[in-house]
């Protein structure tokens, strides 16, 4: 078990998903199936195997006028949330095939490391851990940029580290009704892992 530190899990759950409604989805992105769940359910199963403590960052109540939260305020209200987490691993809720064992991996990196950030070959990955010396500038978070600026300063400070995963599944994420078929051609192979990719962008 991950012993000396317990990062909370943060599934970010807020966005909008107009991309998947522009390529002809007819739900929300994450409300969409994928297996015999929906590809929010698949990135849960995943977080719940790994044991860790875990927040759904879901849409703030708003009126229909009000300023749309990005993902930087996503995170900042998922770490006012857990205030009182050992550490967090930020991952976004369109990511369902990431495996089990690279949310352990990133969480047991966090021990060492005040940021860790996954990678598979030379594609930048999720979950990306910090943590909790990095609380209060998480909290500072605003806008859609996530935190892209907290992990900046770290590796200027060279405090972050980059931990190299075997596991496509941390940066194949669903942002179109392509990306939802390919993902599912995938999971019905039954051998995605060692060569599986969406050949995306």
């Amino acid at each position: 078990m991950l012993q000396p530190l317990r990062p909370t899990v943060l599934v970010l759950a807020a966005g909008q998903g107009r991309r998947f409604a522009r390529s002809g989805g007819t739900t929300h992105k994450l409300d969409a199936m994928l297996g015999d769940v929906t590809v929010l359910e698949q990135v849960l199963r995943s977080v719940v195997a790994s044991g860790l403590a875990y927040y759904v960052v879901r849409p703030a109540a708003a009126p229909p006028a009000a300023h749309i939260d990005g993902m930087g305020h996503s995170i900042a209200r998922g770490v006012a949330a857990t205030a009182d987490a050992n550490g967090w691993l930020i991952l976004p809720g369109d990511l369902p095939l990431v495996r089990t064992q690279s949310l352990m991996a990133v969480a047991l990196s966090l021990a060492t490391y005040p940021v860790v950030v996954p990678q598979c070959g030379q594609q930048q990955g999720h979950p990306v851990g910090f943590d909790r010396t990095c609380r209060e500038a998480l909290l500072q978070l605003k806008g859609d940029t996530g935190a892209s600026a907290v992990v900046r300063s770290h590796r200027q400070a060279g405090t972050a580290h980059t931990l190299q995963l075997d596991d496509p599944g941390i940066a194949i994420d669903i942002d179109t009704c392509d990306d939802l078929a390919r993902a599912q051609a995938l999971l019905t192979s039954g051998n995605f892992g060692q060569e599986a990719s969406l050949g995306k962008r």
